[in-house]
């Protein structure tokens, strides 16, 4: 897969396919709109991509947004490689971008630079300034520059239409099997490993912390996870919150990972969530907390 990061593609990846959005989370109705640009690729032996925005637009357009992101910009081209896509092109979502019109992003990105054949969206895709174009602009260039464009229709579940927005209110939910359901994976949070008040450590439950970040936050409490990092893929227990036990002011992310127990401060892991196991509550004294952590514990080894 050839990354690009402008939208002026080689030659060789000319009058292709290419499917267009923030692909925030890579839901399953993100799926369906790569997956039918991909088999159009195939039956006429064209080249493949994506195209993609980085950082996601709501978050230029409101800097201190911060609970937002169902995937990190490096999880998504992880998860957009096992596509096999031909090339990914990833726009740079800035000033300037942000007030191309509508029509000459179709003229200068889509015509003249990538020279598409056919271009897959969603039914509700918007773009230019001021979100002022959709499906409907599209239609109406098609002609003047020379592409087809194709509309997927929704991806549902339930009678309802699943989006990212609709996923990132389930995880602030908690609902975490459903969202794992929608996703076709688990929902995983990435991060480095930060240093903590090493009170788990001291109650005999050490913990790997790390902070949020841009991620969405899901409901405050405790989850079973699966950790993984080079050389390691383990069960393990996290609590989402700011340990009201102990005063906590700053929302972190606590795993306390079954079977290891080496020092992995800077280091990256992933944190898959599996099942939400109970919301974060305040424990009068620390015996309290630790025989809950206990029961706890047993509950998440039940599951994974």
């Amino acid at each position: 897969m050839k990354i690009y990061n402008n939208a002026k593609l080689n030659k060789k990846h000319h009058n292709g396919v290419i499917a267009i959005g923030n692909f925030d989370g890579l839901h399953l109705g993100h799926q369906k709109v790569i997956n039918e640009a991909k088999q159009k690729a195939k039956k006429n032996k064209i080249p493949f991509g994506v195209m993609t925005f980085e950082p996601v637009p709501v978050m230029f357009f409101k800097k201190k947004t911060k609970d937002h992101r169902i995937n990190s910009s490096e999880q998504k081209k992880k998860q957009l490689k096992k596509f096999k896509l031909d090339f990914l092109i990833i726009i740079k979502f800035n000033k300037k971008f942000s007030t191309l019109s509508a029509e000459k992003f179709i003229k200068k990105i889509i015509y003249k630079k990538t020279k598409c054949k056919y271009l897959y969206v969603s039914r509700n895709f918007k773009f230019g300034f001021k979100r002022q174009g959709n499906i409907k602009t599209l239609k109406k260039f098609e002609k003047v520059f020379n592409y087809r464009n194709i509309i997927t229709s929704p991806f549902k579940k339930d009678n309802k239409i699943i989006s990212s927005t609709f996923i990132r209110k389930k995880i602030r939910s908690g609902k975490i099997l459903l969202i794992n359901k929608l996703l076709n994976r688990n929902w995983c949070v990435e991060g480095k490993v930060i240093k903590g008040k090493k009170r788990g450590r001291r109650i005999g439950f050490p913990t790997c912390n790390m902070s949020l970040n841009s991620y969405v936050t899901p409901k405050l409490g405790v989850y079973a996870v699966k950790v993984s990092s080079k050389g390691f893929n383990k069960n393990g227990i996290a609590n989402v919150g700011y340990r009201p036990t102990f005063k906590g002011q700053t929302l972190l992310l606590e795993t306390n990972i079954f079977g290891i127990r080496k020092n992995l401060y800077n280091k990256v892991i992933g944190v898959s969530f599996k099942k939400f196991i109970r919301p974060e509550k305040k424990f009068k004294n620390l015996e309290s907390l630790k025989k809950q952590i206990k029961i706890d514990i047993k509950q998440v080894k039940k599951y994974v």
